[in-house]
């Protein structure tokens, strides 16, 4: 496969990441709605993105690391809403 067909295929996975995760990260932060998370569970996916981003910069793959940048960002957001939400708006 050629290399214009792996970046095409990279940035498109990288459009596709994004478009199906930001909507519903919006909706959350908006709603400040996190019931339905699960912390643990929320947390090794907002590592899972950081460490994407230092395998995309060690590989110079622009595509990995804008979509895991974009997703780490929304993950840390909604990661503060959560605690606050479980520690401070329950009790």
């Amino acid at each position: 496969m050629s290399d214009l067909w792996i970046t095409i295929i990279g940035y498109t996975a990288s459009i596709c990441m994004i478009l199906g995760y930001l909507p519903q990260a919006i909706v959350t932060m908006r709603t400040r709605d996190t019931d339905g998370i699960a912390l643990p569970t929320f947390c090794m996916l907002g590592l899972g993105s950081i460490f994407f981003v230092i395998q995309g910069i060690a590989l110079h793959n622009w595509p990995l690391v804008i979509t895991n940048v974009l997703t780490t960002i929304c993950s840390v957001i909604i990661f503060g809403i959560k605690l606050y939400n479980d520690h401070f708006r329950k009790k």
